[in-house]
C-alpha cells in the first residue's frame, strides 16, 4: 500500500480523485492510502437526513455519496482515505470495516488512550470518565441472536473517530476520521452520525498533547499494517 501525505487538501477535488482512480484501476493498480485533513465543511451521506443538520451558519454542507449520515471535518483532524482492491486484498467489507477500527483503536493505543466499538454504531469511542480504562464496555458488540442490531448506548461515551465508506467494483474509497486538536464546537450544531445529543471528542479534550502529524503518521502506519492481504 502507498502511504500519501497530502495535507491540508479541498474536499470536494479529493473526493472527485478518488472516483477517477477507482474508476479507472485494473487488478494490477496499487493500493493507495491518502492522509489529509480538509477545511471546514459538513458532508451529508447518501442516507443523510436533513433534520440531522441542526444549524450548520456559515460552514458549507456538501452532500457526498459515502454511507452514513452527517459529519463535520475541519483543521485538526486527520482523515484517511484507503483506496483497496478488497477482491485482491481477500476479505469482504465487514471485515475492512473492523480492520480500519483496529487501526484507529491500535493509533489510539499508542496515545495511551482506549478506543471502544459500540454495538450498532460504526466508529470509535472513547470513555469521558477515564478515556485510558481497558474495562470493557456492557455495550460493545457481543454475539447475538438474529440479524437486528441493537439501539446504540452512548452513556458515558464520546466519539473520536467517524467512518464513511463506499465501495464500487470491489474497491473501497472514503474512509475515517480521527479528532485531534479540532475546534468541536461546529459537531453541536448537527446530530453527529445522525444520533442525537451524541458527544464528539478530539485527543486534545482528553489530555494527549500531540501533533497533527504525529497522529497521522502512527494512523497512517496502522491502517498500512491492518489492511494487509
Amino acid at each position: 500500500m502507498e502511504l500519501r501525505m497530502l495535507g491540508r487538501v479541498d474536499y470536494a477535488t479529493t473526493v472527485q480523485a478518488m472516483q477517477d482512480y477507482t474508476a479507472t484501476r485494473t487488478a494490477e493498480s496499487d493500493d493507495l492510502l491518502w492522509v489529509c485533513e480538509h477545511p471546514a465543511l459538513y458532508t451529508q451521506g447518501l442516507a443523510g437526513k436533513s433534520d440531522h443538520l441542526l444549524n450548520p451558519g456559515d460552514i458549507p454542507v456538501v452532500a457526498t455519496n459515502r454511507g452514513g449520515q452527517v459529519t463535520f471535518h475541519g483543521p485538526g483532524q486527520v482523515v484517511a482515505y484507503p483506496l483497496v482492491d478488497l477482491h485482491r486484498a481477500g476479505y469482504y467489507v465487514k471485515e475492512y470495516v473492523y480492520r480500519v477500527e483496529e487501526a484507529v483503536i491500535r493509533t489510539l493505543d499508542h496515545f495511551g488512550v482506549t478506543g471502544h466499538r459500540v454495538a450498532g454504531a460504526p466508529g470509535i469511542y472513547v470513555r469521558m470518565d477515564d478515556p485510558h480504562s481497558h474495562a470493557l464496555l456492557p455495550q460493545r458488540p457481543q454475539k447475538r441472536e438474529g440479524t437486528a442490531p441493537p439501539e446504540p448506548d452512548f452513556e458515558g461515551l464520546g466519539k473520536i473517530a467517524a467512518l464513511g465508506i463506499k465501495v464500487s467494483r470491489h474497491c473501497t474509497y472514503h474512509g475515517v476520521a480521527l479528532n485531534v486538536d479540532m475546534d468541536l464546537e461546529p459537531f453541536l450544531r448537527i446530530n453527529p452520525c445522525g444520533y442525537a445529543g451524541l458527544q464528539t471528542v478530539d485527543l486534545s479534550t482528553i489530555g494527549v498533547q500531540t501533533t497533527w502529524e504525529e497522529a497521522a503518521q502512527v494512523l497512517g502506519q496502522q491502517l498500512s499494517i491492518r489492511l494487509a492481504p
